[in-house]
Parts: structure tokens; C-alpha cells; sequence
């Protein structure tokens, strides 16, 4: 996980470019901001970052206008920070350079390219390998298809492919040499990539093994592509949980992280709000990580009269970090009173908030007992509910 911005000097940082509009996928936004397998592109591509344990922070660049829009995309994600960029893609990556710079500057950066969301850690390893003896290093897969020049619209001779690669992102460079190199860059050239520029200031690139699976999302069916190979690597979980507070007076009564006006309230460590209790041990037993009282043990103080939506949110970041998302969740509240109607769509308004999805993807619903039992004697409340994930599948 990226660590927060300190000492900046010896680390690595990773400058990821989402700054383009991606037209030639068409859409009406961004291909950074489009989702494939759940999330946003550009939440894949800070994952995939965030997830190597060499890469100390992730700096963005995007679009002017764009940040609450990148916000809400990553959720509870870190990044360091986040840099307007340019007209063009050198642009770009000079702003953010400059941005790690007036921060203190870095020893390696990583420039990474948001439409290419899908890194293997394999291949950062490559290049950071690589950076041990040389100023810059990119990863480039050959040329495998028979090459031709057009004559005309007719075929004219072949080309030689023994000595050609097709080149991909992350590249990785001396932090101080690519800066220099861009500052020093003929602004009335343009240039693809950063490789480009760096070659251009006199310094030699090395070149390692890249990745099918880092290929470019540019077109309609790329994104068609990524859908279903992250379908055919993915796996469905589910995972129930139960839980029961005895009602008590002098109590406030949380129930889906919602206060409803009772007599009585919910007594508890916490806030003993059962209904998201109840959904927090789903979340971990599709996860297969114990429940609740393992993660908050009540013997622990600091949990005392806790609000049960921090509990929720943490579950919600085990499944992120795990690379999962949340399909569904199906919440049954068991009470004679109150009546749970009135307050039913505050209460899925509210969980999907916590949980960062789409109120479509939560259930509530009530039952009673008919009078059996402590839930129908009206001494308590209880709650179930089912999680539906989907998980990377060696998850």
C-alpha cells in the first residue's frame, strides 16, 4: 500500500497519466473513468500500483475540472496527490514530474499509463531490476505479425521485425535524468513517450520482457476483451451473517447506520447496531476472515460506543483490498417494533453509501416472528444478512 509522502528522497513513486479523453472508445466519458469487472480502469490501474511493494506513493494526472469525479471513482484509495495536466501527453507528464519535484523530488519514478490497467508485479520488477545499472528502462513485447509497406494501397516490400518491439508503460527512469531531459526536450517536437524523450537527452534505454495483459484499452472492444478476461479470472462468494442486541432503555436505536426514533434502544460494546453488524460478518465470512468480534473484540475499550459504520467500512476495504467488489447484500432485520418501512430506503441509502456501491445493490427488508421468541416478547432485535462478492479467483 502506498505509504504517505515523507522523506522523499530514495523511494519510488509512480506517476500515473489519466489525463486523456479517450475518444476512440467511444462513450461519453473518459476510457480512465469507464468500468470493466466493477470498478473504474483508473481504480484497476492504482490498484495494480498500490498493490507492489516497491512503489512508495502514486501521483496522478488528469483532466482539468476532474477531481471529485476521480475521488469518488477511487473510494478510500491513497494517492499522494493530483495534477492538472496538458494538451498532450509530454505535457502531462511534465506537469506531474514537476509536481514530484516541488514535493522534494523522488529517486525512481514509474510512468504509467491509466489505459493500461492490468500490470503485473513481474514486470515492475523487471524494471526496477534494470534501473540498477541504467538511467531508464521499458517494457516491450516483439513483434510476432508479418510487416508490409503500403505502396499506394497496394502491398509494397516487407519489413525486417528481428529488431522491433511494440513498447508499453510502466517506464521507468532516474528521477532527476527525466525531469532534466523534459525540461531540456525541443518544445516544438512532440514525442509519444517518455522513453523517446530520454533517448533524446543522451541517455540509452534498457529494454525488458512486458506483458500481453498490459495491453492499451483503446477501442470498443478492447474494453469487451478486459470484461471478459477479468470475468473468466473472477469467482463468486458469498457469506452470511447473523447477529442479536437485547433491547434496553436509555439507548439510542442505530439500525442500518440510521438513528430511529424508539422507546428503546440497542444495547451493546458499540453503537450495537445489528442490522450493519450483521452485514460486516457477511463481508468477512465471503472473504473467509472470521467475523466481527475477531477484528473488534469488545474486550478492546477503544470499540466502546463505536459507530458500527466504521466496522462496516473496514469490511468494505478488506474486499478492496483483496481485489474484490460487492455484488450484493440482503439484509433481514427481525423485530416486532418499530416498523422498519419507513426507514427502509434511508437505511439502503445509507449502506450503499458506507459500502460505496449502487443502492441498487442493497436489500432491506423486515420480518417479525409472530410473537415467538425474544424478538417477539420485544426484548431484542435481530438481523441477517447474505453478501454476494467478486473475488479475483486465487483469492
Amino acid at each position: 500500500m502506498p505509504r504517505a509522502m515523507t522523506d522523499n528522497r530514495h523511494r519510488t513513486v509512480a506517476l500515473l497519466v489519466a489525463a486523456g479523453t479517450g475518444s476512440r472508445a467511444g462513450g461519453d466519458i473518459p476510457k480512465q473513468f469507464r468500468v470493466v469487472g466493477g470498478k473504474a480502469v483508473i481504480a484497476h490501474a492504482v490498484d495494480a500500483l498500490a498493490a507492489h511493494e516497491d512503489i512508495d506513493a502514486i501521483h496522478l494526472v488528469i483532466g482539468a475540472g476532474q477531481e471529485a469525479q476521480v475521488r469518488a471513482l477511487l473510494g478510500g484509495r491513497v494517492v499522494a496527490g493530483m495534477t492538472q495536466g496538458a494538451d498532450s501527453r509530454r505535457g502531462s507528464v511534465r506537469a506531474g514530474l514537476e509536481a514530484i519535484a516541488a514535493a522534494g523530488g523522488v529517486d525512481r519514478v514509474l510512468i504509467h499509463d491509466a489505459a493500461r490497467p492490468f500490470l503485473p508485479g513481474a514486470v515492475v520488477n523487471r524494471l526496477l531490476a534494470a534501473l540498477d545499472d541504467a538511467q531508464g528502462a521499458i517494457p516491450v513485447l516483439p513483434v510476432a505479425d508479418t510487416l508490409v509497406r503500403g505502396m499506394g494501397g497496394a502491398m509494397g516490400d516487407g519489413v525486417a521485425r528481428d529488431d522491433l518491439f511494440r513498447v508499453q508503460t510502466p517506464q521507468v527512469f532516474r528521477f532527476d535524468t527525466i525531469l532534466a531531459a523534459h525540461r531540456g526536450w525541443d518544445e516544438s517536437r512532440e514525442a509519444t513517450d517518455d522513453a523517446q524523450i530520454m533517448k533524446g537527452w543522451g541517455h540509452d534505454v534498457t529494454l525488458v520482457a512486458g506483458d500481453e495483459g498490459l495491453e492499451k484499452l483503446t477501442y470498443k472492444q478492447d474494453f469487451a476483451r478486459a470484461e471478459a478476461r477479468l470475468a473468466s479470472a473472477r469467482t463468486v462468494r458469498v457469506g452470511m451473517g447473523y447477529d442479536v442486541h437485547r433491547l434496553a432503555p436509555d439507548e439510542e436505536l442505530w439500525l442500518g447506520g440510521v438513528l430511529v426514533p424508539h422507546d428503546r434502544g440497542l444495547a451493546g460494546h458499540s453503537d450495537a447496531d445489528v442490522a450493519l453488524h450483521a452485514i460486516v460478518d457477511a463481508l468477512l465470512g465471503a472473504l473467509a476472515e472470521g467475523d466481527i468480534g475477531s477484528h473488534f473484540p469488545p474486550s478492546d475499550a477503544q470499540w466502546r460506543g463505536a459507530s458500527s459504520d466504521r466496522f462496516l467500512a473496514y469490511a468494505r476495504d478488506r474486499v478492496a483490498a483483496r481485489g474484490g467488489t460487492i455484488d450484493h447484500v440482503d439484509l433481514t432485520i427481525i423485530c416486532e417494533a418499530p416498523r422498519i418501512g419507513p426507514h427502509r430506503d434511508a437505511m439502503r441509502a445509507r449502506i450503499a453509501e458506507i459500502l460505496d456501491v449502487p443502492v441498487e445493490r442493497v436489500s432491506v427488508k423486515a420480518t417479525t416472528t409472530e410473537r415467538l421468541g425474544f424478538a417477539g416478547r420485544r426484548e431484542g432485535i435481530a438481523a441477517q444478512a447474505v453478501a454476494t462478492l467478486s473475488l479475483p479467483a486465487l483469492s
